[in-house]
C-alpha cells in the first residue's frame, strides 16, 4: 500500500471508516432502500418520506449514519488544503465563526483553527453514532431516545 494511501487510512487521520449495517437486520434493509431512493433522482422530499410500516427513529438513524459517513468522506478528500495555517478559524464565511465546547477539556466555546474543530467534531459524531443508547445496532433494541438525544445534546 502506498504511503498516501496509508496515512488516508490511518485512524488518527481525518478520515474513518463508514459505519455498516450488518446484512440481514432491518436497518441494513432500511439501507439498502435509503441508497436506492437517493440514487434514482427521484426528489429529496420523496426520498427522505417515512416508508409505511417503519420505524421513525430507525429510519433518521440510518439517514443520520450515511449523511456522516458522506461529509466523512467529502471532509477526507479536502482536508489536506485546509491546515492550522490556511484555514485558522473554524467559521461559515465571514459572518459566522463556530466554536468548540464539550464541557471536558473546552469547558468554554473555544476558537480553534478548522482542522482541530474537524477532527474533534467528526470524533464526537463517531462517539454519539456508536453509543449503543442512542444508536443500538441489536434488532428489537428501542430507539425511543434516539430523537430526544438528538434534540438535546449534552
Amino acid at each position: 500500500m502506498s504511503i498516501a494511501l496509508k496515512q488516508v487510512f490511518n485512524k488518527d487521520k481525518t478520515f474513518r471508516p463508514k459505519r455498516k449495517f450488518e446484512p440481514g437486520t432491518q436497518r441494513f434493509e432500511l439501507h439498502k432502500r435509503a441508497q436506492a431512493s437517493l440514487n434514482s433522482g427521484v426528489d429529496l422530499k420523496a426520498a427522505v418520506q417515512l416508508p409505511s410500516g417503519e420505524d421513525q427513529n430507525d429510519w433518521v438513524a440510518v439517514h443520520v449514519v450515511d449523511f456522516f459517513n458522506r461529509i466523512n468522506l467529502i471532509y477526507g478528500t479536502i482536508c489536506e488544503f485546509c491546515t492550522e495555517r490556511t484555514c485558522p478559524v473554524m467559521s461559515g464565511g465571514p459572518k459566522y465563526e463556530y466554536r468548540w465546547q464539550d464541557d471536558l477539556k473546552y469547558k468554554k466555546p473555544t476558537a480553534l483553527p478548522a482542522p482541530q474543530y474537524m477532527n474533534l467534531l467528526m470524533d464526537w459524531i463517531e462517539v454519539q453514532i456508536n453509543n449503543e443508547d442512542i444508536f443500538p445496532t441489536c434488532v428489537g433494541k428501542s430507539m425511543a431516545s434516539f430523537l430526544v438525544i438528538l434534540s438535546h445534546p449534552t
